[in-house]
């Protein structure tokens, strides 16, 4: 147990997830955006880290990737603890949930996030109730948030060492629950199902994966836990039509059909720098746990990415609830650290 220059314990580890494929699919090709290089991605780790270790926070539990982000970003820090994690390599968001399996059995009181929606979705589903800084490195962002790095890992390391409780700085967010059932799905009723942190998207695409963009004429019906007009994908069509905040109760439900028949046609930002024409049919704002059924044949994308096909037979049964992971509020530790200063210190 080390300890910082005001005599503080650190009691537990910081987590740091790392995805090195964040940002750089082909969306970011087919559309107008950058990719987020490796070298960015070691400078993100770099301050966090830094900014932890000048909170008190000394000690961290890391995974493996292939381009040695973590260790080449730490290789020059002195008086930290690192604390490899994670088995052998998959390339697939199984590592990510591995790892963050790995950081909860270890105890981490925080994990910092570097990655897209889809990343901090593996990292729930790995850990319900985890405690999360998600720092924006990925395609879709609606999930995670835009702060600075440096400051990022100062707060966590202020909960790591105890000096902020979680109580007011950590609320939870808002997600989307599926329940999947009939045919060879086999999950029952009563057993876990599906998970998107902002958006689950039922499409008529004979291929699975998130190697495209969305062609808005295979769109049907979208469930969201947040409608924002500040960003891209599905949230931010959602937010042009009625904007729901992470803040306020419930989801917003969005019905597709072909723009050149629909009476309502919204143009929006469906990837970064891509915009397309959308027909809608319904929107509607939904009561937490009010139910929106998904009905085979259709494919399921959750959170800007292809995952489940639903076939004849086969539905899937979303709800909107407050019960995802606790997302923290950078801001409201670091304010929270000054109010404790005895004033003129």
């Amino acid at each position: 147990m080390t300890a910082d220059a005001g005599g503080t314990a650190s009691t537990a580890p910081i987590g740091l997830l790392v995805n090195p494929r964040a940002g750089t699919d082909i969306r970011r090709a087919v559309a107008a955006a950058g990719k987020v290089t490796l070298e960015e991605k070691i400078n993100v780790v770099r301050r966090v880290v830094l900014g932890a270790r000048e909170s008190g926070a000394t000690r961290f539990v890391v995974h493996h990737d292939p381009h040695r982000i973590v260790r080449r970003a730490t290789e020059t820090i002195r008086g930290i603890d690192l604390q490899w994690v994670g088995g052998p390599l998959t390339g697939t968001e199984q590592d990510s949930i591995d790892s963050v399996t790995a950081m909860r059995s270890a105890g981490c009181a925080v994990v910092v996030v570097l990655g897209g929606d889809g990343t901090n979705r593996a990292a729930a589903l790995a850990w319900p109730d985890l405690v999360v800084v998600p720092l924006s490195t990925g395609t879709n962002n609606a999930f995670p948030v835009f702060v600075e790095a440096t400051i990022a890992g100062a707060a966590a390391g202020h909960l790591a060492v105890g000096r902020v409780p979680l109580d007011g700085v950590a609320p939870r967010a808002k997600v989307v629950r599926l329940r999947l059932e009939g045919g060879e799905l086999g999950v029952r009723g009563d057993e876990p199902g599906e998970l998107a942190l902002v958006d689950a998207v039922a499409v008529d695409d004979p291929f699975v994966g998130s190697y495209e963009l969305f062609d808005p004429t295979t769109l049907r019906t979208a469930v969201l836990s947040r409608a924002d007009p500040s960003v891209v994908g599905f949230v931010g069509v959602g937010g042009l039509l009625d904007p729901v905040s992470p803040d306020d109760d419930g989801g917003l439900l969005v019905r597709f059909g072909p723009a050149d028949a629909c009476d309502r046609v919204v143009r929006g930002p469906t990837a970064p720098g891509h915009y397309d024409d959308l027909g809608v049919v319904e929107v509607r704002r939904l009561a937490f746990d009010e139910e929106v059924v998904f009905e085979g044949p259709v494919l399921l994308a959750f959170d800007g990415e292809r995952k489940r096909r639903l076939h004849v037979g086969e539905r899937a049964i979303a709800t909107v609830r407050r019960d995802g992971p606790r997302v923290v509020d950078v801001r409201a530790v670091m304010r929270r650290v000054v109010d404790a200063v005895p004033s003129g210190a």
